[in-house]
This record gives C-alpha cells, structure tokens and sequence, in this order.
C-alpha cells in the first residue's frame, strides 16, 4: 500500500471514531512525522480526501475535517440507511454457516460491552458485528460506500446516539438482524437494519435529531 493511501486510511478511521471532529484541522507536520514520511504522501492524502468532500480548505485556517449543512447530512443519512439494509439483505442471502455463526458469536461478545455501559467500547463492537455483513454481502464496492458515508456522518450519528440512543437498545436492534440472518430471511434482515440505522425509529425522529444537533457541527 502507498503512503499516501495509508495516510487517508489513518485520517478516515479517526474521523469516523470521533478522533477529529468536524473543523478540526488536518496537522500535516504530525501526520508526517507519525508515518515517517515526507509532507509530499501527506499532501496527496489530503487532496483525496478534499476530493471526497471529507476535508476541506478554509482561508486562513487551512486544511478541516469538512463540515455539513442540515440538507447534506439528511441525504447522507437516508442514503447509509438504505445502503446498510441493501447490505443486510445481500449478506442473509450470500454468508456462508460459518459466517453466520462469526456474526453470532460477534454479537455474544458484545453483551460485555452492553453490561460494562462502555460507549466506546461499543464504537468497537458495533463496527465488527457490521463488519461481518459486510463481509458476507460479497460486495467491496458496497463495503466501500457504506465506509465512507459512516465516515462522513460520524460524528453526526454518535451524537444522536447519545442523545436518544442507548448501548442495550442498539444491541437488541443487533439481536433482530441476526435473528434474520439466522433465518434466512432477507426481507426481516433489511427491514430490522433500516430501524437500526434510524434514530428514534422514524423519519420524522430522524429529521428532530438533525435540525437539534450543535451548531458547531453544522455548516
């Protein structure tokens, strides 16, 4: 893997965990330093992802993690929350046994994290009981896009998740995905993701989390 391609996977992971926030500057000097390497990978990173929409050039600040205005972040969110089902239903038709069994045990594993009340804990569960789908979905394409809208809406969903979500609901909405899978049943799969990717369980609730998030996220 190039450099540069290294980098951007480094700037992407922190800003889909919350490490960098929406306005918070992209450090080229530190970036440099912690992969050893010249600002010359670093820049070409950064032009990616300028690219993507996931940074942006502010005069006078520099480099940003891009923010969003209300109208972007509704579209984003509706379009992950359809790709995550698409993604649920592919995976339930395509997973092997034995991977249906890895997004079992995945879930069991979580039930540690759900009874320590470890939100960041969870970050991590979560990915990897989605992970798993995504595998399965036999879909890089599809795994791509739904990385980068998650990416993209980050700190936006965690945000709402500590305002009107909680670790034991979220992992119960897990239990009915892979309920479904276990079934073979595409359509209960689907249906069960598209509730989990939805706040409040409904557009309208997902639009009230929106128009309330802090404006220092907003554009």
């Amino acid at each position: 893997m190039k450099a540069s391609d290294t980098i951007r996977s480094a700037i992407e992971a922190s800003v889909r965990s919350g490490a960098l926030q929406p306005g918070d500057p992209i450090d080229e000097a530190a970036l440099a330093e912690a992969h050893g390497v010249s600002r010359t990978p670093v820049r070409e990173a950064i032009l990616q992802l300028q690219a993507q929409g996931l940074l942006t050039a502010l005069p006078r600040v520099g480099v940003v993690v891009a923010k969003v205005d209300v109208q972007q972040l509704f579209a984003m969110w509706e379009l992950l929350m359809e790709l995550e089902s698409f993604c649920a239903r592919l995976a339930c038709e395509r997973m092997t046994d034995e991977e249906r069994a890895e997004l079992a045990r995945t879930h069991r594993r979580a039930e540690a994290v759900v009874a320590d009340g470890d939100r960041d804990g969870w970050q991590d569960a979560n990915l990897a009981f989605h992970e798993c789908l995504y595998r399965g979905s036999r879909n890089e394409y599809l795994r791509e896009e739904i990385l980068r809208a998650r990416t993209r809406t980050g700190a936006y969903r965690k945000h709402a998740f500590s305002a009107i979500g909680g670790l034991q609901a979220s992992h119960s909405q897990h239990g009915e995905i892979l309920a479904a899978v276990l079934a073979r049943d595409p359509e209960s799969a689907a249906h069960a993701m598209h509730r989990h990717m939805t706040p409040g369980q409904g557009l309208r609730s997902l639009t009230d989390v929106i128009v309330n998030l802090p404006r220092d996220l907003l554009v």
